[in-house]
């Protein structure tokens, strides 16, 4: 255990993420000195030039609440992105303000799954934040709240920042909560202890993780970090579960919270970005023949596989392939939109070049955009 954590106290790219009820009052509005607190933490732990931090920040709906006289987290979208739209503003000029003690720049980096699952804006996304990093800016990276639609959420920043660790091919994610780590049952009763390894899936069978948080001003809770914390580990980021209090140590590599180990290698980044944040917008059922080229050998999706189509989607979307039962094997950026799929249906590339011309004699999803879910 001390040689794991040594490796993450050597650590020289860092994701942290912090939820709203680290950042906030009860009543909804920022409290400057948690903001403080962390900033003091992480401007400290890069203060000698080894080490790179990027922040995944939850906090912009949090911090709008007060500010438009709201009490409680809106339930309806349009006023959740009026929040957004007040708080993402109060929360970046508070970063700002707090690193600037530290002769540190912030750069704010807003995303929504769109920019992620897209070949073009994925560039976009890396470059950006690499760029940021070899200025010295630490980037605050948050859910582009205020035009995200359900369509397009990834849902909570816990798993936004498993895919950013991912990347920005970081060697730790260090993942901030209200409570210090994860327990095998409900923290605030006797008995209940605190998970210090997991190894793997099997670590956290039979144990009752809990679905919300205290605070009642974010989205998370302990399962959305849990499944986080998979995704970075299966993508062989080790991760750090632990309370805001314990940042500093946490960064440095000290024992605290709960450590995930790795369990699996990095694989090629938006692959893991088109699986855990990627909607589909519609489905291609495939023939037995097709499954098992897309499935076992890995290969394109070519016309003559396909069986039918369902929804609405335009080329460049990301779409379910499912087989004869139904069931969802892949997920695959499409090539076509969904009007034109019919008239491809079991027919083979060099047919339609013949009949439509020759931008038809290819793929209608490429091995290169296409994640296997189910071998």
């Amino acid at each position: 255990m001390a040689g794991e954590r040594q490796g993450i106290s050597e650590a020289r790219r860092i994701v942290v993420k912090v939820g709203s009820s680290s950042l906030t009052t009860a009543e909804g509005g920022l409290d400057a000195d948690r903001v403080d607190a962390l900033v003091d933490a992480l401007a400290k732990a890069r203060s000698g030039g080894e080490k790179e931090i990027v922040l995944v920040s939850s906090g912009a709906i949090a911090a709008g609440l007060a500010p438009l006289g709201l009490r409680r987290r809106p339930k309806d979208l349009a006023r959740q992105q009026a929040a957004a739209s007040v708080g993402q503003g109060l929360l970046v000029a508070r970063y700002t303000a707090s690193f600037a003690r530290y002769g540190v720049r912030v750069g704010q980096v807003l995303l929504t799954t769109d920019d992620t699952s897209r070949r073009a804006h994925y560039r976009n996304a890396c470059r950006t934040l690499d760029q940021l990093l070899d200025m010295g800016a630490v980037p605050v990276v948050n859910e582009n709240d205020t035009v995200a639609t359900d369509e397009i959420r990834f849902g909570d920043n816990d798993r936004l920042a498993a895919l950013v660790a991912h990347l920005v091919r970081a060697d730790v994610l260090v993942l901030l909560s209200d409570v210090d780590g994860l327990y095998d049952g409900d923290p605030s009763r006797p008995g209940s202890t605190r998970i210090d390894e997991v190894r793997g899936p099997a670590d956290l069978e039979g144990v009752s993780i809990g679905s919300a948080g205290k605070a009642g001003v974010g989205t998370g809770g302990m399962v959305t970090k849990v499944e986080a914390a998979r995704i970075a580990a299966a993508a062989g980021v080790p991760v750090v579960l632990t309370s805001a209090s314990q940042a500093a140590d946490a960064v440095a590599g000290r024992t605290t919270g709960t450590y995930f180990h790795p369990t699996g290698r990095r694989s090629a980044d938006r692959l893991l970005w088109l699986q855990h944040a990627s909607t589909p917008q519609g489905a291609l059922m495939l023939d037995d023949g097709a499954v098992r080229a897309v499935v076992q050998r890995r290969t394109s999706l070519l016309p003559a596989g396909i069986a039918g189509v369902e929804g609405e989607f335009s080329a460049g979307d990301p779409v379910e392939l499912r087989d004869t039962r139904g069931r969802a094997v892949a997920r695959g950026l499409v090539n076509f939109d969904a009007r034109e799929i019919p008239q491809l249906i079991g027919r083979s590339t060099r047919e339609l070049a013949r009949e439509l011309g020759p931008g038809y004699e290819r793929e209608v999803v490429h091995a290169d955009d296409l994640v296997v879910l189910h071998p």
